[in-house]
């Protein structure tokens, strides 16, 4: 496994991943929609696993504008 983030497009059917992700938003408060981005993301941190990783893509979001 490497030890640096990737920011390139790594998604098989990335649109299709969007559009799931915004079905499972779909009908949601927005506090029920934090709450499922909270857990998503700390899933998603858990398979990724590494620290090193998890704290570039916190840097790498840090830096992102808002849209």
């Amino acid at each position: 496994m490497s030890d640096q983030l990737t920011l390139t497009a790594n998604i098989d059917g990335a649109d299709d991943f969007y559009a799931e992700l915004l079905n499972a938003h779909d009908g949601l408060s927005k506090a029920q929609s934090d709450a499922l981005n909270a857990r998503l993301v700390l899933v998603l941190a858990n398979q990724i696993g590494s620290r090193a990783i998890l704290s570039q893509a916190l840097a790498a979001a840090a830096l992102s504008p808002e849209t």
